[in-house]
């Protein structure tokens, strides 16, 4: 009896679903983050947001995140990810969470609307809390100088 020898067509099937995986694993495994031309760029897979710096209106490190109703998004091991909904307001709230066990920052934006970020490491999360602090103490303080 001979050996029945599978199609090319599966192997290549095979590769590129594995391929496909590894690379949303990649993208998905941490928050990617960049502060440059007065924004916030913050992703996560298919997670994005773009927040202009003029446009947060407070900055705050909480322990926990709130109560809130997964919309989309994912939750494994310590990470939480995706737009979830306020249990209290029904409003859209963005997270972008590497680390539950850390503490996370609350940027409040556009009068109301909401995000939670944390990285993986907490200095880089303090770092950019730091960051986000300053500048807007430096707008509000040129604000009550006009």
């Amino acid at each position: 009896m001979g050996k029945k020898k599978r199609h090319w067509l599966w192997n290549v099937l095979i590769v590129v679903t594995v391929v496909f995986c590894v690379l949303a694993f990649v993208e998905h495994y941490k928050n990617w983050h960049k502060i440059e031309e007065g924004s916030l760029r913050i992703f996560s897979g298919i997670y994005y947001q773009k927040v202009p710096l003029a446009e947060i209106d407070s900055v705050l490190l909480v322990d926990k995140l709130p109560e809130m109703e997964r919309s989309s998004g994912f939750s494994w091991d310590m990470k939480e990810k995706g737009v979830f909904k306020d249990s209290i307001t029904q409003a859209k709230v963005y997270v972008f969470v590497d680390d539950l066990r850390q503490q996370k920052i609350k940027l409040v934006h556009h009068d109301s609307l909401k995000m939670y970020i944390n990285l993986q490491d907490s200095l880089q999360t303090q770092e950019l809390y730091s960051i986000l602090q300053t500048d807007l103490q430096d707008r509000m303080s040129s604000k009550g100088k006009e």
